[in-house]
């Protein structure tokens, strides 16, 4: 095993944790076990059936007292960690928002294990943080995003982990943007705003940021406007807050909700947020990497008048998880909220102001070398093969939204915009709203029961919707057919057991 001794017939471990030969030959096992994995990962079930507690009750209790065999280690991941997963890589994953992955993502994450820098400024490793700045400025040039994010127009990205983050930190810039002008005495008073779709991860920031609950506005949204948010609405609010003596300081609107990829009108909601001097957001977790193309840009109308923007490149740009991009027009901002400044990090380049410490752009001082991964899948791919790819998942969406509407037993709630189609069985007659929504509830579960797909769910307007994301980097035409066929083989079961027993 690597730089081995024979020692009475027994071979002796190199005690260097880090030993180049066994890392070679332990590397080249991981890399042929995950080979595998992908080969077959399509005849796994989908969703891992696992228990509370079985893995417990598989593996002891207490760590070895001595180390043990690579191999043997292998074999226990096999035998009890794949089992227990739910396997997002699987092209039968259709739930959530797909977790794509690629060769060049995966060999970037690699790389950027094995250098292991910790990039906290720009001396700590000079090519993480310029790299970074680079391929923050290549992806925006992609998106069609305006020179005011970039860092050539003052503007500029970074890497965070996730959307979560995103919003925190630009939540957090926007408040003390607003406290050095009012007085922190009054953050009591300060209010934030999104619609009734988006994220969980928006109320999240608010309560770490310090928002009182009661100052979180989520504003409904309709049917008849696609679960957009309404600009008006979002105008006569704040109105009606500021004179009430509270303080508007911060806008999410959201390129694709989680629930139904409802798209909120993003200039006009620039327009109110810019009479009032608020901080608007703009959410693109999901969607905003199908910007790539050009006939999705139109749903960027008006960033320019936005703070701030961010997606996911963990979820539809084949860079494994995790991988946030956010930008921001103004860093200085950010900076201002989260910099430190501590004698042990003090040096010449970051004083001169000529270079960009990451740090002071997120809440953590060490930071992951994500560029790297990032800066793979852009160059292995292309922008003309990501194109490609995103519209290929499009394209079997919308098969599927035909394969829906086509069966008169089905509705297609929402228009299908990106590579999503929500959908549920249609209220049958003597049915109530409730009734229905159970049927589809038991028909989610059904399918993910079987193993064949796993799909998940949403409530939109009341109506518990089904919702099949299309975008796992292994999803072929085939695998989406599959999914419908079984779906209509459960509802024929469903229905028939709902006319049997006279519902």
């Amino acid at each position: 095993m690597g730089k081995e001794e024979l020692n009475g017939g027994k071979s002796k471990r190199s005690k260097n944790p880090l030993d180049p030969e066994e890392f070679r030959r332990q590397g080249h096992k991981v890399i042929d076990f995950l080979a595998d994995y992908y080969l077959n990962v399509a005849d796994y079930p989908v969703r891992s059936n696992s228990q509370p507690g079985d893995l417990r009750r598989l593996l002891p209790d207490h760590a070895p007292i001595s180390g043990e065999p690579f191999d043997a280690i292998l074999r226990d991941i096999q035998s009890f960690i794949v089992p227990g997963l739910t396997h997002w890589m699987s092209p039968n994953y259709f739930a959530y928002f797909p977790s794509s992955g690629s060769t060049a993502g995966f060999l970037g994450e690699v790389l950027s294990s094995g250098f292991n820098v910790v990039g906290f400024n720009w001396l700590s490793s000079p090519a993480a943080t310029e790299l970074e700045t680079l391929v923050m400025d290549w992806l925006a040039k992609a998106l069609g995003l305006p020179e005011s994010f970039l860092f050539s127009g003052g503007g500029g990205g970074v890497l965070p982990g996730t959307t979560c983050e995103a919003i925190l930190c630009t939540m957090l810039a926007a408040r003390e943007k607003t406290l050095r002008k009012i007085g922190t005495h009054r953050v009591a008073d300060l209010v934030v705003y999104a619609s009734d779709q988006a994220h969980s991860a928006f109320q999240k920031a608010a309560r770490i940021a310090g928002v009182q609950p009661e100052n979180y506005r989520t504003l409904p949204t309709t049917r008849a406007d696609l679960f957009s948010l309404s600009p008006d609405l979002l105008r006569r609010t704040i109105s009606k807050d500021m004179e009430a003596g509270l303080v508007p300081f911060f806008v999410c609107a959201t390129v694709g909700t989680t629930s139904s990829t409802a798209v909120d009108p993003i200039k006009a909601l620039c327009e109110v947020a810019n009479e009032r001097n608020l901080w608007l957001h703009v959410d693109a977790a999901y969607a905003g990497s199908s910007c790539v193309c050009p006939e999705f840009r139109h749903y960027f109308s008006g960033v320019e008048g936005a703070s701030s923007l961010s997606l996911n490149a963990h979820k539809w740009l084949l860079t494994n998880l995790d991988c946030c991009c956010l930008w921001v027009k103004d860093p200085s901002a950010l900076t201002a909220a989260l910099s430190t400044d501590p004698e042990f990090l003090k040096n010449e380049a970051s004083e001169s102001k000529k270079v960009v410490d990451y740090k002071d752009w997120q809440v953590a001082l060490s930071r992951r070398f994500r560029a790297m991964k990032l800066w793979l899948v852009l160059r292995t791919h292309g922008i003309t093969g990501l194109q490609s790819i995103l519209r290929s998942h499009v394209a079997m969406a919308e098969r599927f939204r035909c394969l829906v509407a086509g069966d008169r037993r089905f509705e297609v709630v929402v228009p299908r915009t990106f590579a999503m189609v929500c959908f549920r069985l249609r209220p049958a007659a003597g049915l109530s709203s409730e009734e229905t929504n159970e049927l589809n509830r038991r028909l989610l579960e059904g399918l993910n029961e079987s193993g064949r797909a796993c799909m998940s769910h949403a409530v939109v307007g009341g109506d518990y919707v089904i919702r099949l994301a299309v975008g796992a980097t292994l999803t072929e035409q085939r695998h989406v057919d599959s999914a419908w066929r079984l779906v209509q083989q459960l509802a024929d079961a469903l229905l028939g057991a709902a006319i049997i027993n006279g519902r």
